[in-house]
């Protein structure tokens, strides 16, 4: 190949863009040192070009990977935080729950030991060293009917009495556990 066609070959594979071919003239000394020399320092223009060019990008490249970790590190640093807020938030949450469980359970052993007293309180208030002497020996048999009849009588009051309260008592015993449900439920919210 001659030069002329080397430098098309050149041309066409890109690596020279838009040279063209030198003109040799007719019958004169070509210097061949020279063309070598320019043709030198136009590669050497184009490599530092390119490495310019290489190292402007890495110079972004680098600034937007800073960028990038601090963006990262911020937003390890806000989610440690939300999690240490949320820990702190549930152990808050737990501790309530456990004073409110305990006191619940202070309260239920104080309302049990009010009914153990007023249980005493009543059983040792009934003289239990012997029911109340009925005096019969001087009744007659129907008389002693009359009394057995007001006995059963006034025990049977005494019964219906005693379900009516226990069916209040429950009764009010709902009433006071729905009442509550609403109390918690309107704090829930």
């Amino acid at each position: 190949m001659s030069d002329t066609e080397d430098l098309a070959y050149e041309d066409e594979q890109g690596f020279v863009p838009g040279l063209a071919p030198p003109k040799i003239p007719d019958g004169e000394k070509v210097d061949f040192d020279d063309i070598h020399r320019k043709r030198m320092e136009k590669d050497l223009n184009e490599l530092q070009t390119l490495i310019e060019v290489h190292f402007e990008g890495r110079k972004k490249e680098e600034e937007e990977l800073l960028c990038l970790t601090d963006r990262i590190d911020k937003r390890r640093s806000e989610r440690a935080e939300q999690t240490k807020v949320r820990a702190e938030r549930e152990k808050e949450r737990q501790n309530r729950m456990a004073e409110e469980k305990s006191r619940k359970e202070d309260e239920e052993a104080k309302r049990k030991a009010d009914d153990d007293a007023k249980k005493k309180k009543i059983l040792s208030s009934l003289n239990f060293s012997g029911y109340k002497e009925l005096n019969i020996d001087h009744l007659k048999e129907d008389r002693l009917r009359e009394k057995a009849d007001e006995l059963w009588e006034w025990m049977h009051q005494l019964e219906a009495e005693r379900f009516e309260l226990q069916y209040k008592y429950s009764k009010q015993k709902y009433e006071v556990t729905v009442l509550r449900n609403r109390v918690s439920d309107h704090q829930k919210v």
